[in-house]
């Protein structure tokens, strides 16, 4: 259906969200996107802590 994007719809692309954000925002807009991919990443890598753990047999 979709097939590859290439050259000119990735120029396309860029020209909206330049439209659409305006120059001056981009570079803020980039960092906030990097920062929310980074923290997911992050959270992502993590165990989960919160978990029970299996209770040990006691000790004989």
């Amino acid at each position: 259906m979709l097939g590859s994007i290439g050259p000119t719809e990735l120029i396309l692309i860029l020209l909206i969200v330049i439209i659409i954000f305006g120059a001056r925002k981009l570079p803020d807009l980039g960092k906030s996107i990097g920062e929310g991919i980074k923290n997911f990443k992050k959270s992502m890598s993590q165990k989960d802590d919160d978990t029970p753990k299996k209770p040990e047999p006691p000790a004989s």
